[in-house]
């Protein structure tokens, strides 16, 4: 029999009495009462047997029902249901339930005008109510480009859905040059990050047929891309920028260290790529330079360029020419590439968190991915004519890509039991990058079956790549009978403020704390400085009755404490599964030598990372720098909107006190 319930929203669906399992599991968590399998069965079927001799009931008829037969099985479980029933009607009639920091984040990023939240999920979600309910119960979350600009564009708004973009290499001419500062600063004004490569541009010292006689060099053109990014603004912080170069370039060393003069360059990221010549043992210097370069400062981070020429379905497509990425590193790109970013909360699907019984519920989440790339779809869609230059709206509708990410992975960790890069946290990893890679591209073939493949589909030439003959031979022949609706569809980004908005870790980044200080100011009186547990951390304790932050398992590990091989690991394995790339960062002790961040770098290159970025403790970009001419402190790693430091997370930075961040609005 085919029984249906009415949601909320006056959508009707088919009965699914698992849901009330996991309902009542979850109520259950805490109470000192469980009930018994056969129990919780009886209480279902009761549920059945009233919903078939009705036809159809609502959910909240069902839900009285629940109580109802608690009150029997299980008074205290039956509070604790009553309870989650009224948080959850409170929810849904003022919004998210939210911190004074995540308040700040809604309201000041996001929130357009005075909408109220049932207008902003609307707005965000198309209308399109799965969408919705992801959104609404924080399972998924749109990147904050999307946040702040879905549904305005009737306003005349010149605002970008997309946060990435790469521009093409500046050609060793003068014309060139300028033209990419151009395009940059167009890009940037519709609210865009972008990077750009500058391994074409001839050595310092080269003749040229103009005045100058010789040439300055690439790195002296940086500055002028550096002043571009700092002049055009962009909501309350500075447009973001990725500049590269490859190791075999002989101005390589003067690239590495273009950074240490800590007052130049301080709206620029810088990245060298390697095809893995760098470790060979005649290019020692160079990656001893790079090592040491990073130990002071934090910068070059490192792409493995022909691990990101490889590794994706258009490798062998003759047109579709990887030249540099974007800001933070998770998006490869072809010159006017872009793409548009979304995450999946992992940490809401956990049933029964915090106990011997954890689990993961597969299922729910194979459906979200689903979801999430049909709202991604219909977004690329709107957000073709609002890219800053034709040549960028060609590229997105010629190869339709799209980045799934995730953030909440830590949490999962530690709701599961698990520690963060242990080989249990390896082994869920490789499960759901699996089923990440598989359910996306199933989609995104579903799709491609309704509205066609993107234009630029070439079966065969998908089929050579490396990344094709890596899937399920079902994938294979359903990719060759059909094509994909994306040429890309996973990527994980730094999630900054909509990780932080809804309380949960980024990316997939450990913890950078389990508590911190946070300093309430008020006129008049002296400033009251109180702790504060990170989210998960305070379940945690609330769950299992913990007072002290020494008493916590030791699971709750955080990003200082792991070993940074494991978290290159963990990277590796997720690598494994997504087809644009990763922005992550492994955070050092300071006490950490140079030699460990080259043997980092080479690490990374052997367990087939697209890239790294790595961070060591109070360099000179957190500290104080003595300096020949004078002692002095890095400007630019104090958060811009309330001045507190900034940690490096995510491949970026970004402010735990407010939430701002270098690569997110």
């Amino acid at each position: 029999m085919n029984l249906k319930v009415v949601k909320r929203d006056g959508r009707v669906v088919d009965y699914d009495g698992r849901r009330i399992k996991r309902a009542i599991t979850r109520a259950a968590v805490g109470t000192g009462e469980e009930l018994l399998p056969a129990e919780l069965s009886e209480i279902e079927e009761y549920i059945f047997k009233i919903c078939s001799d009705r036809g159809q009931m609502t959910v909240e008829e069902i839900q009285d029902h629940v109580e109802l037969l608690l009150m029997r099985y299980a008074p205290a479980v039956a509070r604790s249901y009553i309870l989650y029933r009224e948080e959850r009607a409170a929810k849904r009639e003022i919004g998210w339930e939210l911190t004074e920091l995540q308040a700040d984040i809604y309201e000041n990023k996001y929130r357009y005008r005075d909408e109220s939240f049932k207008e902003f999920l609307n707005r965000v979600s198309g209308n399109n109510l799965e969408v919705r309910k992801l959104i609404e119960c924080q399972r998924f979350l749109f990147a904050g480009r999307i946040l702040a600009g879905r549904g305005l564009s009737h306003l005349g708004r010149n605002v970008t859905l997309s946060n990435c973009y790469v521009l093409p290499q500046p050609e060793d001419n003068i014309e060139s040059i300028f033209d990419v500062s151009k395009y940059m600063a167009r890009t940037y004004s519709y609210g865009g990050g972008v990077g750009t490569d500058l391994s074409l541009l001839r050595p310092k010292g080269y003749p040229v047929n103009n005045a100058s006689k010789t040439t300055t060099g690439p790195v002296s053109f940086m500055k002028i891309y550096d002043t571009t990014t700092g002049v055009i603004g962009q909501k309350n912080r500075r447009g973001a920028l990725m500049l590269s170069m490859h190791t075999s370039h002989p101005d390589i060393l003067e690239f590495i260290h273009s950074k240490d003069d800590i007052e130049e360059l301080t709206n620029t990221n810088i990245s060298v790529r390697t095809d893995g010549e760098l470790f060979e043992e005649e290019n020692r210097e160079i990656l001893e330079e790079l090592a040491l370069s990073n130990w002071r400062s934090g910068e070059p981070g490192i792409l493995y360029w022909d691990r990101v020429e490889s590794w994706h379905l258009l490798s062998e497509h003759p047109e579709y020419e990887l030249k540099a990425t974007n800001p933070c590193g998770e998006q490869p790109l072809p010159p006017f590439g872009n793409c548009l970013l979304g995450s999946i909360n992992l940490s809401e699907y956990v049933i029964k968190p915090y106990t011997d019984e954890s689990k993961i519920d597969i299922e729910k989440l194979r459906e979200d991915i689903k979801t999430a790339v049909i709202g991604l779809n219909a977004v690329l869609e709107e957000g073709i004519p609002l890219h800053p230059l034709q040549q960028q709206r060609d590229m997105a509708e010629q190869y339709r890509q799209i980045g799934l990410g995730i953030m909440g992975l830590a949490d999962l960790f530690i709701k599961l039991g698990v520690t963060y890069g242990s080989e249990e946290s390896l082994r869920i990893s490789d499960t759901l990058g699996k089923l990440f890679r598989d359910t996306a591209i199933e989609q995104s073939i579903e799709l491609a079956k309704e509205y066609g493949p993107y234009p630029k589909f070439n079966a065969k030439i998908v089929s050579r790549s490396p990344y094709f003959k890596s899937l399920p031979q079902k994938l294979q022949d359903d990719i060759l009978k059909y094509g994909m609706r994306n040429s890309h569809v996973l990527s994980i980004a730094p999630t900054g403020s909509i990780s932080t908005m809804i309380g949960v870790s980024g990316g997939i980044e450990p913890i950078f704390a389990n508590s911190y200080t946070r300093t309430t100011k008020s006129l008049g009186q002296e400033d009251i400085t109180y702790k504060v547990y990170t989210e998960t951390i305070k379940e945690l304790m609330d769950v299992k009755g913990i007072k002290r932050e020494k008493d916590l398992p030791e699971y709750c590990v955080t990003s200082h404490e792991i070993n940074p091989f494991d978290r290159v690991k963990v990277q590796s394995i997720w690598q494994k599964y997504v087809d644009s790339a990763i922005s992550s960062t492994i955070n050092l002790h300071e006490e950490t030598p140079p030699e460990v961040i080259a043997d980092l770098y080479k690490y990374g290159y052997e367990k087939k990372l697209k890239g790294l970025t790595i961070f060591r403790d109070n360099c000179f970009r957190t500290g104080i720098l003595n300096t020949d001419k004078k002692e002095t402190k890095q400007k630019d790693f104090t958060c811009p909107e309330c001045g507190e430091d900034l940690n490096m997370s995510e491949g970026c930075n970004e402010c735990p006190s407010c939430g701002w961040g270098q690569c997110s609005i």
